[in-house]
């Protein structure tokens, strides 16, 4: 990434961040600067952007009941949206991210010329589709509306589970990209493109949408008891995970929190938080 691009991104985290996005940790310390091969400072905190829910909730569990014991420092800062997480992370503003997965960040570093590269699977958030008028998926009916996550791989992955349930059919070839374009047969249905966080809050305006796990669980929407139909947990390919710009992967910081993350106390704590709602997506190591 060139130079005056960097420069552009540290501005508008910073700008964000001053702006008054929730600090979950105390500390004013950005973190410590790191250098390839994980040369930082292991007394500094290690600064990690989250989404709120349910990872701003994870890292905070592990921040207040694991950390300590680990000799680990952890600071958590709350994003909302799925841009800042990682061009602060490149510009280090933050040391680390936690709230994507995969085939998002192929795209975004694809589009935005990062270098963020996945550390530890973590969970994954099952995709659901809700609706406050339709009590079955039966009741999606031809000239109803349905609002998908206009980002390209959410969008995608959103298209596959309407598909998978017969609402729509995609041409042959579709992968976890797909548009509405891709669209082979729409069966009647309009659809509308929003920005995801704002999927909860359409539902009123909507017949149905298809809801990121983490925000349908801030909205108080239980996505293994109140979706219409969900993904399947098994060979899901968009697990969560901690998250470094490329070369900072051996920080001693960045490796103990991958740890912590991937223990039995972690697995314990999201299967009893979220009864399903959020999976474990590693065989949990102890500690």
């Amino acid at each position: 990434m060139r130079k005056n691009v960097k420069i552009t991104a540290a501005a508008a985290a910073s700008a964000a961040l001053a702006l008054g996005l929730t600090a979950c940790g105390t500390a004013s310390d950005p973190g410590a600067k790191t250098e390839p091969g994980g040369k930082a400072d292991p007394s500094k905190a290690l600064v990690v952007a989250a989404s709120p829910t349910p990872h701003a909730d994870i890292l905070n569990y592990v921040k207040d009941d694991l950390a300590a014991k680990a000799g680990l420092k952890l600071e958590v800062k709350e994003f909302t949206d799925y841009v800042l997480p990682n061009t602060a992370t490149q510009s280090g503003e933050v040391d680390a991210n936690f709230f994507q997965h995969k085939p998002y960040l192929d795209d975004f570093n694809k589009k935005k010329g990062t270098t963020i590269v996945p550390v530890a699977d973590v969970h994954l958030e099952p995709l659901a589709l809700y609706s406050k008028k339709a009590k079955d998926i039966k009741d999606i009916k031809p000239g109803q509306t349905v609002a998908v996550p206009n980002d390209t791989t959410n969008e995608g992955r959103a298209l596959k589970l309407l598909a998978d349930n017969g609402l729509i059919t995609l041409k042959d070839g579709a992968g976890q990209d797909a548009k509405l374009s891709d669209i082979k047969d729409k069966k009647g249905l309009e659809f509308k493109e929003l920005e995801a966080a704002t999927l909860p809050r359409a539902l009123n305006d909507v017949d149905a949408a298809v809801i990121n796990g983490n925000y349908a669980i801030e909205a108080d929407l239980k996505p293994a008891k109140d979706s219409l139909v969900i993904e399947k947990a098994e060979g899901n390919p968009y697990a969560n995970f901690l998250a470094v710009k490329k070369g900072n992967e051996k920080d001693a910081r960045v490796q103990k929190l991958a740890k912590l993350l991937n223990s039995a106390e972690v697995k314990k704590f999201i299967e009893d938080k979220y009864a399903g709602s959020v999976v474990p997506a590693f065989g949990a190591v102890k500690s």
